[in-house]
């Protein structure tokens, strides 16, 4: 009864409809009566009633709002997190790759359906926002400063977290591993201070295949970045990696491949978040 409810309330804002002899008294005799029901033995049912049923419509709009297309990908990204999340709550099974005298660690565990997964974990000095900027808002210059990425362009935006990319890496030291592209989705998600941006292979009409790359496969992928225990101004950084790169390439030679990568990247992003905190620095002078 209380969506017809509404309805006639919302009927009563139109002018020709106003002045319908009775009809904002009849509305207004309805609405208390139904919001008397809700109440129940707790001040704030019939508000938490009214919240899940606006929830509930918020998310029938935004669906409508989107292509058929479109919603594929927001439910892919979805799924990236979701599969990712789970892989990295389950703490068993880690084995240690690489362990550097910093602290930065690399770990592995082989997981059914997917593969051999890879996980970074390092601490960083930047704060979360500031890196969560440069990762997310910043995502098209990542070549600028990571020698293992030469382009990332994005292709397509969904609403406000989801993004279709397509990444070109860089060769490796020896043309070990030669030259691979990808097309991605990735969901970016904050819940409270914690920052996600996960990613899995997809397809796009804007990105076909091209002529002399190896087209590979990532996914589940995902950075999960959230403020020191410790020092709310420091980054406890953790990367979820998992990629197919495709091609005739030993798996001792991907495995030391990938694990050295993710090692590199913290390295690189370090120098990065240096830089911008020195240039921004000079220009407060």
């Amino acid at each position: 009864m209380l969506p017809a409810t509404f309805k006639l309330c919302a009927g009563i804002s139109y002018r020709h409809m106003r002045n319908m002899t009775g009809l904002r008294k009849n509305a207004m005799v309805a609405i208390h009566h139904e919001l008397n029901k809700l109440s129940g033995p707790g001040p704030s049912a019939w508000i938490n009633h009214i919240r899940r049923r606006s929830s509930l419509l918020s998310s029938r709009i935004a669906e409508e709002t989107y292509s058929e297309a479109e919603q594929c990908y927001v439910q892919q990204g979805q799924e990236a997190l979701q599969k990712s999340i789970s892989i990295l709550s389950d703490q068993d099974g880690w084995q240690t790759e690489i362990e550097n005298v910093n602290g930065d660690k690399v770990m592995s565990k082989v997981l059914p359906d997917i593969g051999k997964v890879f996980k970074l974990e390092v601490m960083l000095e930047q704060q979360t926002d500031d890196l969560y900027e440069e990762l997310v808002d910043n995502m098209e210059q990542m070549g600028e400063w990571n020698p293992n990425v030469k382009q990332v362009k994005i292709l397509q935006k969904i609403g406000q977290d989801t993004m279709i990319t397509h990444e070109i890496s860089g060769e490796t030291p020896g043309n070990v591993v030669g030259p691979r592209d990808f097309v991605s989705v990735r969901c970016a998600k904050r819940r409270g201070s914690t920052c996600f941006l996960a990613g899995m292979s997809t397809q796009h009409p804007g990105m076909p295949e091209k002529k002399g790359f190896v087209r590979a496969e990532n996914g589940p992928t995902c950075i999960v970045m959230r403020p020191s225990a410790d020092d709310p101004n420091k980054t406890k950084f953790t990367w979820l990696l998992s990629l197919d790169l495709k091609g005739w390439i030993p798996k001792t030679v991907i495995n030391r491949v990938l694990s050295q990568t993710q090692v590199d990247f913290a390295n690189h992003l370090r120098h990065r978040m240096a830089s911008n905190g020195s240039v921004e620095a000079a220009i407060a002078c």
